[in-house]
């Protein structure tokens, strides 16, 4: 039996980023840090393409938008402060035909409410003074946005959280949780731990925890999974920094877009395809459990119902290249299918109600000793510090 002020669960950036902002704002605490895999940003956070996002996207208010907001300064600040690579080049969110226009003013008018300044709406002779390639009737160039490797920003913070003693225990996963009324009990496969607090920050298994932890919660994980492809080196004149298309506002997603990494490697993508396993990054992998548990969740039959075109249409993208090809000449017209090569993917944790909603905002739960991070999508990693200093407030009251 281990005793700690707090037990974090999930060594991603929201985890890590949480007990670095807890030992700023308190710095006696003992904290100790569950990881179920053998290393630390192993999931969402290790599959990030790496984009720093404005918050130009986010319902002004919502927790995104001011989470995003915050933690954009706090991510920049850390990076400057540990000299971890960034860039702020800005993006092109382009407009491809006249009815994405009033989208597109839109969301430049968010973007003014959310506190962005620079945003400017650009003509389509203007569009290719920011990307040569690109084409559209309009578009919106957000000079905030910009791009780090958030493996590397785990890397430091990791590096930061060793020197202060906290316990970073990896091949831990949660067994068991037993709540008190002053203390919690976590198990794991290889030892018992005791808390004043717990904090999970588990992606992918956040329902489970909260299951686990008795809390009533009405919401269910859906995996979906991100494909992209990479541009071939020859081809990576055809993109110089992000260009993104006009979201549907009715789809949680952001379409297919490109990608310039801190790495040089460009990236086209994703699409947005259900994932039949939590942890399935290829079409291959298929988890039969996991994949029984989400087709007989009321909650996403109702989603498959109200999105049956659009998730359809997502498979068919998947299995064909000419699709996703032609997806992303809308953008870029002259692009081709020999100008791409297979690249990696991920898998987006996104809360779904029983009701058939997928929750488009950060979601939190929490009882007397206990803080759920239920749905954290993007932009969780730009937002994590944020986060961090959310939990940290709710943490200290509820030892206090």
């Amino acid at each position: 039996m281990i005793n700690f002020d707090i037990v974090i669960i999930g060594a991603g950036i929201t985890g890590l980023a949480a007990a670095y902002r807890l030992l700023k704002k308190s710095p006696g605490l003992k904290i100790c840090i569950l990881e179920k895999e053998s290393g630390i940003a192993a999931h969402q956070t290790g599959h990030n393409s790496g984009v720093i996002h404005s918050g130009i996207y986010y319902k002004p208010g919502s927790s995104k938008a001011l989470n995003c907001i915050t933690g954009y300064k706090l991510l920049l600040d850390f990076c400057n402060e540990f000299n971890v690579n960034y860039e702020i080049c800005g993006k092109l969110i382009i407009a491809v035909s006249d009815n994405e226009v009033s989208r597109l003013n839109n969301l430049y008018q968010r973007g003014v409410e959310n506190g962005l300044t620079g945003l400017s709406i650009i003509s389509e002779n203007e569009i290719n003074k920011f990307e040569p390639h690109a084409a559209g009737v309009k578009a919106l160039h957000v000079p905030q946005t910009g791009i780090v490797n958030y493996i590397s920003v785990c890397q430091k913070i990791y590096t930061k959280l060793l020197h202060k003693n906290i316990s970073v225990n990896f091949n831990e996963k949660v067994s068991d949780i037993k709540c008190a009324s002053d203390e919690v009990t976590i198990k794991t496969q290889s030892g018992t731990y005791t808390a004043k607090c717990l904090v999970s920050c588990a992606g992918l298994y956040s329902d489970r925890i909260a299951e686990m932890s008795g809390m009533k919660t009405d919401f269910k994980i859906i995996p979906f999974r991100g494909e992209y492809y990479r541009l071939r080196e020859e081809s990576k004149t055809l993109v110089k920094n992000l260009i993104y298309p006009v979201p549907d506002p009715e789809f949680p997603f952001l379409g297919v877009h490109f990608t310039r990494r801190t790495d040089g490697i460009t990236e086209a993508g994703p699409n947005a395809v259900l994932a039949f396993g939590r942890e399935s990054y290829k079409k291959s992998s298929i988890n039969f459990r996991e994949s029984a548990e989400i087709l007989k969740y009321k909650g996403f039959r109702k989603i498959a119902s109200k999105y049956f075109k659009t998730g359809f249409y997502e498979f068919y993208r998947s299995f064909s290249k000419k699709e996703f090809v032609r997806s992303l000449q809308k953008l870029i017209p002259e692009i081709l299918a020999e100008d791409l090569i297979p690249g990696g993917s991920g898998v987006r944790a996104q809360a779904c109600t029983a009701d058939g909603i997928l929750i488009d905002d950060f979601l939190f739960a929490e009882n007397e000793t206990i803080i759920n991070v239920c749905n954290a999508p993007s932009p969780a990693a730009t937002s994590a510090f944020s986060i961090g200093d959310t939990i940290s407030e709710k943490i200290i009251s509820k030892l206090n």
